[in-house]
């Protein structure tokens, strides 16, 4: 048997967001592998390859010393 939602897609598949930098604004269509995600106070921020550099001991200043 059947139902009659079988094969219907609508609303199954939402179109995905383009990213932004969460400090330059800088924006991708996916999440790039060399871009970096941040999660503060509960929200995920996305960050891309040039800011990331940018602030590199920033973000590894914040990470607990078994990470480094």
């Amino acid at each position: 048997m059947t139902s009659p939602h079988d094969g219907d897609d609508e609303g199954s598949a939402t179109e995905p967001k383009p990213l932004a930098c969460a400090r330059c604004g800088v924006r991708a269509d996916g999440p790039p592998p060399t871009w970096t995600l941040s999660v503060e106070n509960g929200v995920r921020l996305h960050y891309c390859e040039r800011c990331s550099r940018e602030n590199l001991r920033a973000i590894e200043g914040r990470l607990d010393s078994q990470w480094w």
